[in-house]
């Protein structure tokens, strides 16, 4: 990370190394992370002497060095994973960082004027990983610690601007479509229009709207909490839209939505819906007592 960043403030010239050198250093953080947890999470499962040898069985196995691991977006996904609350980097906005890092390696060809969106996708993936790992900030970002700082801020300031944005379009259209009608009208074309989900994708929660106030859905992923009797079935979402206004945020603005951004506690579900194991046996009843 450090000759990528040396080579980000020498300028353009030396972009195509810098993204590079950021696309191996990320792609190595998330897997000291994975690695750290057990080996196995970093190894490419479909090869078994890699499993072999990530497992302590290397005598079984081929040489190491023709170990097969995953790369960057593999790894990018395991982690978000394990770390679904803390990872602020979704799939699509992982895209410039594995593009570029590609794009160099492959075909010496990367797109320039993304070099600063790759490099705080980087910074911002890094972060939360680091915490995780218990790694000093300011020895692993060295002397570009306010580098760092910069290009983050500038991010969230641009995050900022386009969800506001986002609520201004949307409340303009809800008013466009219904500010005509009276309030009983409304109502009755509303609760029509919002009480299916839109997005169609893993399980969706209906929710207000935070620009119209209308019924929407998020969208997420279903994470199960606890142990045994204590678990619970929660929602990590990571998309929102209200048919009403046109209203979507996706992951990379949904911290910025407030309450759409929070894990959501899903009361009425079974933890046992969303785990392998059975739920375990009323030793009473399976005897028929």
């Amino acid at each position: 990370m450090n000759a990528a960043l040396a080579a980000f403030v020498e300028g353009p010239e030396s972009y195509d190394f810098a993204v590079h050198h950021a696309g191996v250093a990320t792609e190595h953080l998330l897997k000291a992370y994975l690695a750290g947890i057990h080996p196995a999470l970093i190894v490419d499962g479909r090869h078994f002497d890699s499993l072999l040898h990530a497992t302590g069985l290397g005598s079984h196995a081929g040489p190491l060095a023709k170990i097969k691991t995953i790369g960057l977006v593999e790894a990018h996904e395991r982690v978000v994973k394990l770390l679904p609350r803390k990872i602020p980097i979704d799939r699509k906005a992982l895209e410039p960082l594995a593009d570029a890092r590609n794009g160099v390696a492959h075909s010496a060809i990367h797109d320039s004027s993304q070099a600063e969106a790759v490099f705080t996708v980087c910074l911002r993936l890094a972060d939360p990983v680091l915490e995780e790992l218990k790694v000093d900030p300011k020895s692993y970002w060295g002397p570009y610690l306010v580098l760092h700082g910069k290009l983050v801020d500038e991010q969230v300031r641009q995050e900022r601007v386009a969800a506001e944005a986002l609520l201004v379009k949307a409340r303009s259209v809800f008013e466009q479509r219904f500010g005509h009608m009276s309030r009983k009208e409304r109502e009755v074309v509303l609760a029509a229009i919002t009480s299916q989900p839109m997005i169609t994708m893993s399980k969706e929660v209906p929710t207000e709207c935070p620009a119209c106030g209308s019924q929407g859905w998020v969208a997420g992923e279903v994470n199960v909490q606890g142990i045994g009797d204590h678990a619970s079935v929660y929602l990590v979402p990571y998309a929102f839209h209200c048919a009403a206004c046109d209203l979507e945020v996706g992951t990379k603005l949904l911290r910025h939505f407030g309450d759409l951004d929070y894990d959501m506690h899903l009361l009425d579900e079974d933890p046992y819906d969303y785990l392998s194991d059975e739920p375990p046996v009323d030793e009473d009843v399976y005897r028929g007592r």
